[in-house]
């Protein structure tokens, strides 16, 4: 029997829970780093109102540095063990570490490379059958805030993401199992983000669900008048998801779960005129 499309899969709004087996990440980074609590922080997002959670072991702030194969394989493999029969999507950019995660039971891989960053990636995620979300980052973690430069910046993430569609679909995953992420805050100026955001019914154009990771961005923290805040608010990550929703968004990574669920199911009644 096959798998649903994505958008079959997940309904728009649909919430998706981080958490990051990490020491660095910029908001949870430390919190979650025995695998225990992680698998404990998982469980209570699901039970919060996730409809998966989102395993990583290596940070993608700005300026974060790369984490070898077998480091990543050793934070992320003891929760991914222990949430076996749970949704579950595992943000990594590597095939192997992606390869262990869909035979452990993880159903979406969320990389933020778009399948460049490691050639055998797409081949994985092909081979399973499994979801991908191909998201857009100028330059690499370690230096993508230095200076981001667009001539127009809704145009040519829009562009990045065709081509990687079309490199996904070569490679034999079916475009009903992709959805595609902006990459707030990848690359990104506050500026480029905030047009990026109010631009997103020009992404959703293309044809497939867009997911949307906003939430705590140093985005939110500026535009609320702190220059040099580096967490936003839950308050305001809220705000900025619901207005992602206005444009089309099917899909929201994010740390507050429950506050989003809530916020997000306002939004959709109201959409539809209907509680049902």
């Amino acid at each position: 029997m096959s798998r649903p499309s994505l958008a079959e899969r997940w309904a728009r709004p649909s919430v998706i829970g981080i958490v990051n087996v990490t020491p660095d990440s910029f908001s949870d980074g430390g919190d979650n780093v025995d695998p225990n609590i992680a698998i404990e922080s998982a469980l209570r997002l699901l039970d919060e109102g996730a409809a998966l959670v989102d395993i990583g072991g290596e940070s993608t702030r700005p300026g974060a540095d790369d984490v070898p194969l077998d480091e990543e394989l050793r934070r992320v493999v003891p929760v991914l063990e222990g949430l076996v029969g749970h949704p579950v999507s595992i943000d990594t950019s590597k095939a192997e570490v992606a390869r262990r995660a869909l035979a452990l039971g993880a159903c979406l891989v969320n990389d933020v490379t778009a399948l460049s960053g490691d050639a055998a990636l797409a081949g994985v995620v092909a081979d399973a059958g499994a979801y991908v979300c191909l998201m857009h980052m100028q330059g690499q973690p370690r230096t993508m805030q230095i200076a981001p430069r667009y001539a127009d910046v809704v145009g040519e993430v829009c562009g990045f993401l065709e081509e990687r569609l079309s490199v996904a679909v070569a490679a034999g995953i079916h475009e009903d199992r992709i959805c595609l992420d902006p990459g707030i805050g990848f690359g990104k100026t506050v500026a480029q983000n905030l047009t990026l955001l109010n631009g997103l019914d020009r992404i959703r154009a293309i044809g497939l669900p867009v997911l949307v990771g906003v939430s705590r961005k140093s985005t939110l923290a500026r535009v609320l008048g702190d220059p040099e805040g580096r967490v936003g608010s839950d308050a305001a990550s809220i705000g900025a998801a619901v207005a992602a929703f206005d444009r089309g968004v099917t899909l929201f990574r994010v740390h507050d779960v429950r506050a989003h669920v809530e916020a997000l199911t306002i939004a959709d009644a109201v959409e539809r005129g209907s509680d049902r």
